[in-house]
């Protein structure tokens, strides 16, 4: 759409607590509305944008900075961007925020250690509770959740498709996505 607003979906959070499952249910249905969004997975990245970076802090730090220059770049210009990364140091999403102002929409996407380690179908937690991972955030590493996010997505208590609607109705009434059409 030509008047496309830009924004972007910062969601932030443990590994394994749904960010990648929500962002692609939200993705599917901006597609279906004709938008142009675009989706930084933190994994994705890692392999292509920040390929050689490590888990180190500073890494850490230089990855979350990489996404939040691809977004600032693309929602600036009109394009939604979803991100989905750990994120796990609230200093470089703030300063995410702080690059993008009003575009920023942070997204915490929470559920506890516990239920993340269930959920894992790689075997990271049982690996990282043995010590085979180091600097595994929520284990040996630290995760520092958002103090004010603009939506904190209980993804132990609520399905993807309930959080993705939380998500749309918000865009919504920010007036940054038009309202779904009746079926």
């Amino acid at each position: 759409m030509a008047d496309e607003k830009g924004f972007t979906l910062w969601f932030t959070g443990l590994s394994g607590a749904g960010k990648t499952t929500i962002s692609h249910i939200i993705e599917t249905e901006l597609r279906d509305r004709g938008s142009r969004v675009e989706v930084l997975d933190g994994d994705v990245v890692r392999e292509n944008l920040s390929k050689g970076l490590g888990f180190s802090k500073e890494d850490r730090d230089t990855n979350i900075r990489r996404i939040a220059f691809v977004a600032d770049l693309l929602s600036r210009n009109g394009v939604p961007v979803i991100t989905a990364a750990i994120s796990p140091y609230r200093e470089i999403r703030d300063e995410a925020r702080e690059t993008m102002g009003d575009r920023f929409i942070e997204v915490f996407v929470k559920a506890s250690v516990e239920v993340c380690a269930e959920r894992d179908v790689k075997g990271l937690y049982e690996k990282a509770f043995r010590g085979e991972i180091k600097e595994f955030t929520g284990v040996s590493d630290p995760y520092e959740p958002p103090l004010n996010p603009e939506l904190t997505l209980d993804t132990e208590h609520d399905s993807a498709e309930e959080d993705a609607a939380k998500i749309l109705s918000l865009l919504e009434e920010r007036q940054l996505i038009p309202a779904a059409q009746p079926a």
